[in-house]
């Protein structure tokens, strides 16, 4: 066999094995870069939250980390409160943005849950919920009808729904 052949075979091995074997590689590497980019941002996104807990705990007289609202608030206490459900708002919406997808693998909806979780938190909370007109308005459309199903379901109000329309029969 000449040199001429054998230089002939390597670069048919090479495109064979060898170019597969670099697509291959480069896909991993556009994998992980995308997976570090998503947990960067989700990083990003518990920042920001830990941050928007600061805020709660400055104004801890607002009783925000409650199960109840604060009864019968002054219309300055109301004016922040109103202020920090619209930057709670702002964040969520965010989160919804970037985290959330119908189809999720498993590490995503992990790190969606968390969100899911946080929101309902608020959702339980009445002054929040019955606040939500207000805030969710000029909101991305999709985000809105989650929450609002959030606020819904966390209410309990589903299930009255549900049993009107129950079969009577079964």
């Amino acid at each position: 066999m000449s040199l001429a052949e054998l230089l002939e075979m390597g670069s048919y091995a090479v495109t064979v094995f060898g170019l597969p074997y670099a697509a291959w590689v480069f896909w991993l590497e556009q994998r992980k870069e995308r997976e570090n980019e998503e947990e960067e941002a989700y990083q990003h996104l518990s920042d920001a939250y830990n941050d928007f807990l600061k805020v709660v705990l400055d104004h801890a007289d607002l009783q925000l980390r409650t199960n109840q609202g604060l009864p019968d608030p002054t219309p300055e206490q109301s004016e922040r409160m109103m202020t920090i459900f619209d930057m709670l708002i702002a964040l969520f919406e965010r989160a919804y943005l970037i985290a959330f997808r119908d189809d999720m693998g498993a590490t995503e909806q992990r790190r969606w849950n968390s969100w899911d979780d946080y929101m309902r938190e608020w959702c339980r909370r009445d002054d929040f919920r019955l606040s939500l007109p207000l805030l969710l308005r000029g909101e991305d459309p999709d985000f809105v009808a989650y929450i609002r199903r959030i606020a819904q379901e966390e209410t309990g109000e589903h299930l009255i729904i549900a049993d009107i329309h129950k079969d009577p029969h079964t």
